[in-house]
């Protein structure tokens, strides 16, 4: 895959963005070129890009919310599905070479094993650590809903290493791709808020921060949780994450935060980049939705994953150098 795009401008005396979370503060940015104007994704002329297969009993029903990962030569998604019995979620396998064209495996490769996952595994984030890919997930169970850790160096034998991050109603979790000051850093929501937790081992975690809350009479005034890991870039980390509204209107916003305190958000767009329009992601097993667990590279370009209306997986994508620019500066 194409190496990570970084913006290599330096900044003029006085160049600030302005934080947009729940406590305004200013910290000096890199400078770019302003782009205040909102950035739209722009939807892939072949979505949706994957359905539900109605031979395949385990993902007769939806498939939706993939984790993403640049693999070798190929991009991977790891996405999340249900069949014949209801609600219960297990986690697909597809790659590809473009993108865009996606080979499955028939059968499902993570599938619900202990007490914690009862009733399913859910949401799925992947993150390349130490070469293996590391896997957080929702694991819900009869009575409590938390995030659980796996890994896997060839998506075919998982390792699971339990509860990571317990709950109550615990979710939206994704490892940072790296270590920030030494330990590993990952995002979670208590409800309603994005937060970050902090690790020294990966197993236990704590510290945790509260770094984005719902803003009122905007898209993401009920609920927001993290999208994919954060990407790494000269400016800060680059955030997708999702919104909900009054309505449970589900967008996708984008943020910047610090790169060696990821508990400072350098600033965060008041406009979407994505809102329900299509079809497929105004109609299906919950309406109204447009949900992101991951993104790819490929060339000049960002590629967003997402699930519509929690019944098929469909693409989106940005020009990075537009997108770090409206989220720096929107």
């Amino acid at each position: 895959m194409a190496q990570p795009w970084t913006c290599r401008s330096c900044c003029p005396p006085g160049c600030f963005a302005e934080s947009d979370s729940s406590s305004p503060t200013r910290y000096p940015l890199p400078y770019i070129p302003r782009r205040t104007h909102p950035v739209k994704l722009t939807r892939h002329p072949d979505n949706p890009i994957l359905e539900p297969i109605a031979s395949h009993a385990w993902e007769s029903r939806t498939v939706f919310n993939c984790g993403v990962i640049d693999h070798g030569d190929e991009i991977v998604l790891i996405y999340r599905a249900q069949g014949h019995d209801g609600n219960v979620s297990r986690l697909g396998y597809a790659a590809s070479h473009d993108g865009v064209h996606f080979e499955r495996r028939p059968e499902p490769v993570f599938v619900p094993e202990t007490p914690e996952e009862a009733k399913g595994v859910e949401d799925p984030r992947l993150t390349l650590l130490d070469g293996r890919v590391e896997m957080l997930y929702t694991a819900w169970s009869e009575d409590n809903i938390q995030v659980a850790r796996a890994s896997t160096t060839d998506f075919r034998t998982w390792q699971r290493h339990g509860i990571a991050i317990p709950g109550p109603d615990n979710k939206d979790a994704a490892l940072f791709p790296r270590k920030v000051n030494g330990r590993y850093c990952a995002f979670h929501r208590i409800p309603s808020s994005m937060w970050i937790a902090w690790s020294g081992d990966l197993e236990t975690w704590g510290d945790y921060q509260k770094i984005m809350d719902p803003r009122p009479g905007r898209y993401d005034d009920v609920r927001l949780g993290a999208g994919g890991p954060p990407i790494d870039t000269e400016l800060g980390w680059l955030v997708i994450y999702h919104g909900a509204d009054q309505d449970n209107i589900y967008s996708l916003g984008v943020a910047l935060l610090d790169r060696d305190d990821p508990s400072k958000v350098l600033n965060r767009p008041k406009e979407p980049i994505l809102v329900p329009e299509e079809p497929w992601e105004l109609v299906g097993d919950v309406p109204n939705v447009v949900f992101t667990c991951g993104t790819a590279e490929l060339g000049d370009d960002y590629l967003i994953y997402y699930g519509g209306a929690d019944r098929v997986i469909a693409l989106a994508t940005a020009n990075k150098r537009d997108l770090l620019d409206y989220a720096a500066n929107g």
